[in-house]
């Protein structure tokens, strides 16, 4: 296989175990972002790949060579953090061509890759420019652009964008997504922020004291997280703890919320109790000319609303079933709704998944 195999590697820091057998791959071409708490192993697992951790166990392969005898500066691999790491005393294209230098290319040669890079991270022209002269965006594609000028085999992201405002954040995550696409990069991109992964990755890997706990492509996850775990990282907002009757009835906390299809995935595994996750995106404001059907297979609950918070365009509303139940309904609306009000919603119960506890 081209591209990243790390195999069943473990890492052990005296008795304590930060990656426990820990899998995953990346193929060529491929981005795939690790997520996952403080202290679940994902800065461990990229100094591992890096050779600056020692394995207990397992194997680091980049495109089928095993690196276990590579020293870290002869393993192909482009590193690019969140402090940027640019030397104060070198100007633009003096940082951009360090790794060149070093590994003794022609003056000639750094020269060339160095005016490519800058054209290719839209800073043609700043060569000349001292790093303090910079912004945190512009600084952060100069990082990006020394981190690509050995064409690296595979690039190490860590926490690229996590000192930048959340504007420009979004914009640079859109930018590097592209231009990793269009150089045909293999990466690794470890993050604390899961719509910057969601944004960025082929593939997401959610990590949990030292494994992955899931991996799929950023729709599979969000679609099916699995488990209460990955649902509550990725920020699940209902996940429900529900009865299911032999004829597809569903209840909630006593009340009758309504039937699921015969083709819906929970009916095939049969009645019984269980946590599920409904997506805030499935929950919809009634007309307030709406009958009680709302629509083909769709749920009418009647709630008021307890909290509203207004981001990013949208409210976000916390409410709670009019029938009782003390478990909030979350959804968002770009309506203003006032505490205390009563509304009618909507729920589309397709999207309901169960997760394991």
């Amino acid at each position: 296989m081209t591209g990243l195999v790390v195999d069943d590697i473990t890492v052990c820091y005296g008795a304590t175990m930060a990656l426990d057998r820990f899998s995953l791959e990346a193929c060529s071409g491929e981005i795939v972002a690790v997520v996952g708490p403080s202290g679940s192993g994902k800065s461990t697992l990229l100094r591992a790949v890096a050779g600056l951790e020692p394995l207990a166990g397992g194997r680091v392969l980049l495109d089928g060579r095993d690196l276990a005898r590579v020293p870290t500066h002869r393993r192909g691999l482009g590193l690019m953090f969140q402090d940027h790491g640019l030397f104060s005393h070198l100007n633009v294209a003096d940082n951009i061509a360090y790794g060149l230098r070093t590994a003794g290319r022609p003056r000639v040669d750094q020269r060339r890759r160095v005016s490519e890079l800058l054209d290719l991270v839209g800073l043609e022209g700043y060569g000349g420019r001292g790093t303090t002269e910079l912004s945190g965006g512009e600084a952060q594609r100069v990082a990006l652009a020394r981190a690509l000028a050995p064409e690296p085999g595979l690039l190490m992201l860590d926490e690229p964008l996590g000192s930048l405002d959340r504007a420009l954040r979004d914009q640079l995550t859109g930018e590097l997504r592209r231009l990793l696409n269009g150089l045909g990069q293999t990466a690794l991109h470890v993050t604390h922020d899961q719509s910057e992964a969601f944004a960025l990755a082929d593939r997401v890997a959610v990590v949990d004291n030292g494994r992955p706990v899931a991996i799929g492509t950023p729709a599979e996850l969000w679609a099916d997280p699995g488990s209460r775990f990955v649902a509550a990282f990725l920020g699940h907002p209902n996940i429900w703890s529900i009865v299911l009757s032999a004829d597809g009835t569903v209840r909630w906390f006593g009340h009758t919320l309504g039937a699921l299809a015969p083709e819906h995935p929970l009916r095939a595994i049969g009645p019984g109790d269980y946590v599920v996750v409904m997506p805030a995106a499935g929950i919809t404001v009634a007309p307030e000319t709406a009958t009680a059907d709302t629509g083909p297979g769709r749920w009418t609950i009647d709630v008021e609303v307890d909290e509203v918070v207004f981001r990013r365009g949208l409210h976000d509303v916390s409410a709670t079933m009019v029938a009782g139940g003390e478990h909030p309904i979350r959804f968002t609306t770009p309506e203003p709704l006032e505490r205390g009000r009563s509304v009618s919603l909507s729920v589309d119960p397709t999207g309901l998944r169960p997760v394991s506890s």
